[in-house]
């Protein structure tokens, strides 16, 4: 049994083991090609016109990518241009892969935002419906003690991060190839990690190492999984699996066909608690599936930070046109350390809930959204003007305010 926003429970009971697993894609798996694809197109409307209003879908395959939504924007970008670039960046520029930067057509379908939905933006409301959520815990402590996140699906997301940096210097392991995913399972006791279990690591690679795959593990164990488990977590009965269909030479857009927005599990917590089922990639920070969800990770963090719960779960709700929340929940699953009641409005006092708040506090008019498509939303370092909801500059004053 697994609690709404945590781990695998335990606490109370005996010292019986619990299992989680989380996942990552690597940035040259198919959906996360489409991610960046919409994203970058997002980043060059941004750069030019700071009010652009976008909502850029991204499908990929063999030989070709499909981009199409609805803008409103000053900006005038070739668009083509964004996405060769784009295909180049992720490392897709071998024309035996079925999909490279040069050869692939690119289909563009754009055309203007609904004035409908419009009429409700420009009176600053919300771009739209819906439901978002914002989690964090102190698991990541003992790895990386500002992260906050779920233990999980943040070392998913190191490896296929560490997979990136390999391939690219392409020296420790010599032909790898874009599309990778990665896969942790934790063994929990008593609601808190003790040990990584299950390891998953699947790697397209040249054809040199299709009859190679047992020194293909051993090189991905010395230089991909060991670096990033660190001796913390690192033990020898972890069961590993590389390539466990025993080679993967055909991925990518070639092996399967990528979307915007398909990723949403590995883009937050990693199946840790709730999700309101809208993505993020390709959306301007209008849209309160991407921005709101900023906030409440922004504010579940911070909570945390604070010392106010180990374990903090935040929901905002918003209905189209309508510029403050329906709703605010706060959930710190038992772990909270003063009532939640004052937790809430502490919340309330310290942070802009709106669409407008959160886009000018969180400095959401930039260009900052590619980096965002790939190893995660959520875990990172916040630097110029990167990852700002990930700060915890609001801690104090929460715990301030909740005390």
């Amino acid at each position: 049994m697994t609690q709404p926003g945590g781990a695998p429970s335990g606490a109370g009971s005996t010292t019986e083991a619990r299992f989680f697993t989380s996942e990552s894609v690597s940035m040259g798996h198919p959906d996360k090609v489409a991610d960046q694809i919409s994203d970058a197109i997002l980043d060059a409307m941004l750069e030019q016109d700071p009010l652009s209003r976008v909502a850029c879908e991204t499908m990929v395959s063999t030989g070709m990518a499909i981009v199409a939504g609805e803008v409103t924007t000053k900006a005038y970008i070739e668009i083509p241009e964004v996405v060769r670039k784009t295909i180049e960046r992720i490392g897709y520029t071998e024309p035996s892969l079925a999909f490279d930067h040069q050869s692939c057509s690119v289909l563009v379908s754009i055309k203007q935002q609904s004035p409908d939905i419009a009429m409700g933006v420009n009176a600053d409301g919300a771009g739209d419906q819906g439901m978002m959520f914002g989690y964090a815990c102190r698991e990541t402590d003992a790895l990386d003690p500002n992260a906050l996140m779920p233990l999980p699906i943040y070392l998913s997301h190191r490896l296929v991060e560490k997979h990136a940096k390999v391939r690219e210097a392409n020296k420790d392991i010599v032909g790898l190839r874009p599309d990778a995913k990665s896969q942790v399972t934790l063994r929990y006791e008593n609601g808190k990690p003790v040990a990584v279990d299950t390891i998953v690591l699947s790697t397209q690679h040249s054809p040199d190492w299709t009859p190679k795959q047992g020194e293909m593990k051993e090189a991905v164990i010395e230089h991909i999984l060991k670096p990033v488990i660190g001796d913390a977590w690192w033990n020898d009965d972890i069961t590993i699996h590389v390539n466990p269909t025993g080679n993967f030479e055909i991925g990518g857009p070639h092996g399967d066909v990528g979307l915007t927005g398909r990723k949403i599990i590995v883009d937050t917590y990693g199946g840790v608690g709730r999700h309101g089922g809208g993505a993020f990639s390709g959306k301007d920070p209008t849209k309160v599936d991407r921005s709101a969800a900023y906030m409440a990770r922004y504010i579940a963090k911070n909570v945390v930070a604070a010392g106010l719960a180990d374990k903090c779960e935040v929901q905002l709700s918003y209905a189209i046109g309508v510029a403050e929340p329906t709703s605010v929940h706060v959930d710190c699953f038992g772990t909270n350390t003063v009532d939640e009641s004052k937790i809430d409005a502490a919340i309330r006092k310290n942070f802009s809930l709106n669409p407008k708040g959160i886009i000018e506090s969180l400095g959401l008019r930039k260009p900052i959204y590619t980096p965002t498509a790939t190893h995660g939303h959520f875990g990172r370092v916040p630097e110029n003007g990167l990852f700002n909801w990930e700060k915890t500059d609001k801690a104090d004053a929460l715990k301030r305010d909740a005390g």
